[in-house]
Formats: C-alpha cells, sequence, structure tokens
C-alpha cells in the first residue's frame, strides 16, 4: 500500500427492522424515528470525518433488502420503502443475510467496520418455513447451526447486536451468538416503545462511531455507555459543579437509596436530589439529569449537554444503557424513587 494513501474509516451500517404482522400498531412511528436515527449517523459521521453507509433490511417470513450500502447523507425517507405485513418472523433468516450481503464488501482499502442492528418484537417461527401453519419446528435445526456458527466466527471488526422484546427472547438471542452486552430489551407493546428503542439504538450507534476515533472497530458491549468519553471530552463540554454542592457517598451494601441517605449525618433524603452509579442496564428516562465524576479527583460535571456526551445529540426518549469501562469516568443518574435498591460497591452523589 502507498505511504502517501489515506486511510479513512469506512462504517458500514445495517438495520434489519421485523416488519411481521405483530408491527402493524408500530409502522408510522417507525418510520420517523428510522428516518431520525439516519440523520443522527449523518451528523456524527459528518463531525468525526467518517464515512458511513447504511443498508436497510425488513422482514416476516420472507427477508428483503429496502435500501444497500448506500451514504447516509443520500438515503432517502423509510416512507414507501417500509411496510408492514401479514407475515411470521424469519429472525434467523433475516440476521444471516444481512451478514452474508454485509461480506461481499470489497475492503482492501479504506479501514472499515461492521455494524449489524436487529428489531424484533417476537421470536423466530419462520425461517425455513413458516412453522405457525406446518407445526415443523424440525426444520428450524439447521437455521440454528448456521447462524450460531456465523456468530461465533465474526472477525473482531465486526459488531452486531439485537433489540428483542422481552428477557426469554433474550436468552434465545444469546443462544444464537448474540453476545450478552449487545442485547437490549424493548417495550413492544406501548406507544412510545418504538421510539425508546430507536433511541437507544441511536445511542449505541453514536458510541460506535466513537469509538472508531479510538481505534475500537468492534465490541461486545455495544450498549454500554462512558467508555468512548475522555477527560478532555468532559471538561470541554459540562459544566462543573461545585465541590460545596454535592456529596459522594460509598455504598458498602445493598440498600434503599432513603434508608441509606438518610444513615447519613448532615444529608436528608429529597426526592430528585440523589444520583446512583451506572452499573448494569436500567432504563434512563428522558426527563432524568445525568452527571460524570472524574475518578481521580471525584470532581463533578454535568449540564444540558451531558445527555448528548453520553448518549448522542438529538436521543430525546428513553435509553437502555449500561456502564461502559473507562478507568478515567464514571457516570451517575438521577433517581426520584423512594426505594431504588442501591448496589454495593458503588457510590451515590447527592446534591446539597
Amino acid at each position: 500500500m502507498s505511504a502517501n494513501r489515506i486511510q479513512h474509516k469506512v462504517n458500514h451500517v445495517a438495520l434489519v427492522v421485523d416488519a411481521s404482522g405483530s408491527m402493524y400498531q408500530h409502522q408510522g412511528q417507525l418510520i420517523r424515528v428510522v428516518d431520525e436515527f439516519v440523520a443522527g449517523l449523518k451528523a456524527e459521521s459528518d463531525s468525526l470525518g467518517h464515512e458511513t453507509r447504511i443498508s436497510l433490511y425488513s422482514f416476516d417470513h420472507r427477508v428483503e433488502n429496502l435500501v444497500w450500502d448506500m451514504d447516509v447523507k443520500h438515503l432517502p425517507s423509510m416512507r414507501g420503502l417500509y411496510k408492514v405485513n401479514n407475515g411470521a418472523t424469519a429472525l434467523i433468516e433475516a440476521s444471516l443475510k444481512s451478514l452474508d450481503d454485509l461480506g461481499h464488501i470489497w475492503e482492501e482499502y479504506g479501514e472499515h467496520s461492521f455494524l449489524q442492528i436487529v428489531v424484533t418484537d417476537g421470536e423466530e417461527n419462520a425461517s425455513g418455513g413458516d412453522r405457525r401453519h406446518d407445526g415443523d419446528m424440525t426444520i428450524l435445526g439447521p437455521w440454528l447451526d448456521r447462524i450460531t456458527a456465523k456468530m461465533n466466527g465474526l472477525p473482531g471488526h465486526w459488531t452486531s447486536a439485537i433489540l428483542v422484546p422481552n428477557s426469554l427472547a433474550k436468552r434465545t438471542a444469546q443462544n444464537y451468538g448474540f453476545p450478552a452486552g449487545n442485547i437490549a430489551i424493548w417495550d413492544a407493546d406501548s406507544q412510545k416503545g418504538v421510539e425508546d428503542a430507536i433511541g437507544t439504538v441511536r445511542a449505541a450507534a453514536t458510541s460506535f462511531l466513537r469509538g472508531r476515533e479510538q481505534g475500537v472497530r468492534g465490541t461486545k458491549n455495544l450498549f454500554a455507555v462512558g467508555q468512548d468519553i475522555s477527560v478532555d471530552d468532559v471538561r470541554a463540554t459540562l459544566e462543573p459543579v461545585a465541590a460545596d454542592k454535592y456529596r459522594l457517598l460509598k455504598v458498602d451494601k445493598e440498600m434503599e437509596i432513603r434508608a441509606f441517605v438518610d444513615s447519613h449525618p448532615g444529608v436528608t433524603y429529597e426526592r430528585g436530589s440523589c444520583y446512583y452509579q451506572l452499573g448494569s442496564r436500567v432504563q434512563v428516562q428522558p426527563d432524568k439529569e445525568v452527571v460524570v465524576v472524574e475518578k481521580d479527583t471525584d470532581r463533578a460535571y454535568t449540564g444540558e449537554a451531558a445527555r448528548n456526551l453520553l448518549f448522542g445529540a438529538g436521543v430525546r426518549g428513553t435509553v437502555s444503557v449500561k456502564a461502559g469501562n473507562n478507568p478515567k469516568l464514571e457516570v451517575y443518574v438521577q433517581s426520584r424513587s423512594v426505594n431504588r435498591k442501591l448496589k454495593a460497591d458503588t457510590r451515590l452523589l447527592i446534591m446539597l
């Protein structure tokens, strides 16, 4: 390779969306929020100087490619492309086809990374044949073998993730080979469920693109936040909190938040004044504030830009996230609950 060639970063994103009959209630909203997701990809790519290309797939008992590896700057609206059908759910077949298709992309020049995100409101019941009618589940066996082999054989610069409707579907997705850190649960029954789901996807995609700047080309912890930001980012973007306006308390054992606060002299529990340390996966609602703390100095930073820094600009809905691994920073989320269980070996930030 020529020493003078520009080794630019190219991101290939495949969004694979369920279009089976049960998605009918979400059709209009899904079109709007996917368009917003694409707009967010474009904005983040522009700010980082990346080339990002997107493919869109829909699936019921059939799998259809709607857009193939198109520059996000030129992608039209999903309106007129995505349509829900009265079909079953060929989840495995759709996941495999999108991965197989991306595998045909030539990677000789440029630094390529691949990100597949699947969104479904149900479980597999159609790959290799629609078993709603014939009742033959034996057809599924070869498809299970194929997807586990494919997932286990993905190169390090490939990331595959999925949003599923419940914990049972999450376990099934893990059996298929999706890494646990790349599986998130969304509320497929609520009116705002799609918006929250795509918000989670958008936050994850933002984190993925930013991670590319630090040399990360693939991840098994996609739905985590905070690992892709630096102390310099925080200091430049967020507002410092005066040292006499907050306290950090060590949580030694699991305990309800109000009882924990009231057990410490000099502080009293007040709803909205406490921020728990982000750890395992939680739902962060759009009205919850976040704080970032430097581990070495315990300096705290917050402000209106904090959610944008962590979750990505324009993510307005609820996001399903957990803490990423950042050796320099911790993330804290506002709680308005009187009985939230604080985890042992974490900290609680209290605004005074």
